[in-house]
């Protein structure tokens, strides 16, 4: 069975209303053929690190305004749309970083909230605390598209290895892996963690990125990807917004797994760790 797929690589910045119509414009200038699922990045309708920005675009409803733009998208494409992330207020006084699945019925179908939350600090000069903002979210997601299980995750999850093993358990053939990757730990890791990701479970991995100077204060990695089990790079973008797509046949996940039975080896989960004593 084989289906096509787009990841959409965005230069947000904390204007809404210009990253809804750069996301119109880069649709229309690159599908022009049945996609059946569109992915974007995280931080789809906006970046920012301030909260006063957050609450404003959530009070006066462009956050609405943009989910109800991407539900009419799904519509006129006829398609699946996975809105990377976006921000959803939480039970407390913060927000949830919250992917969303759209089907094309324009139905909220699923959603996951980012479960760990990027504070770090990278060197001096650079450090980041989501969760001044955001609540971590508790629950692990899949939803069954028509071509098999898609796992659900959001840029930092990616070096939690654990988290997609658990994934892949559950029935996962595909992985969702919407990032705004620092430039910094961008060319470090962002390629060897998600080529990793694949490998180990033998799973095709969607990852849409975000790219450029987003604020005063963030700048982004690009290079979205779209791997197959195998671990190749299929797709791929640079450091531009743009569109990267590719035809995905499921049965390369069955002839992978196949091949290295390892990814569906789940006999770790089974055994126990003791503690050993330290040497006299």
């Amino acid at each position: 069975m084989k289906f096509n797929v787009a990841c959409v690589q965005l230069s947000n910045s904390e204007n809404l209303d210009k990253n809804i119509d750069d996301i119109d414009k880069l649709i229309q200038k690159y599908l022009n053929k049945k996609v059946d699922l569109i992915c974007l990045p995280e931080c789809s309708p906006l970046i920012t690190d301030s909260m006063k920005i957050i609450r404003q675009n959530s009070t006066s409803g462009k956050l609405d305004f943009f989910l109800n733009f991407i539900k009419k998208t799904s519509i006129l494409l006829k398609t699946f749309i996975l809105i990377g992330s976006m921000p959803v207020k939480s039970k407390k006084n913060k927000f949830l970083n919250r992917s969303v699945l759209v089907n094309p019925k324009g139905e909220q179908v699923c959603y996951y909230d980012k479960i760990n939350l990027f504070d770090v600090n990278l060197d001096i000069n650079e450090s980041y605390k989501e969760s001044k903002n955001y609540d971590a979210g508790k629950i692990l997601k899949l939803f069954n598209l028509p071509w098999g299980k898609i796992g659900l995750s959001i840029c930092y999850d990616l070096r939690f290895p654990e988290m997609f093993r658990r994934l892949n358990k559950a029935g996962a053939v595909f992985f969702s892996i919407p990032a705004a990757f620092t430039v910094t730990t961008g060319k470090a890791h962002w390629e060897s963690l998600l080529r990793a990701r694949a490998i180990e479970n033998g799973c095709f991995v969607f990852a849409a990125a975000q790219c450029g100077i987003n604020t005063d204060k963030r700048r982004t990695y690009g290079n979205s990807m779209i791997i197959d089990p195998w671990g190749r790079i299929i797709a791929k973008a640079k450091s531009k917004p743009t569109i990267i797509k590719a035809t995905i046949n499921i049965e390369d996940t069955y002839k992978v797994r196949k091949k290295l039975p390892s990814s569906n080896d789940f006999n770790i989960f089974k055994t126990k760790i003791y503690p050993v004593a330290q040497n006299k």
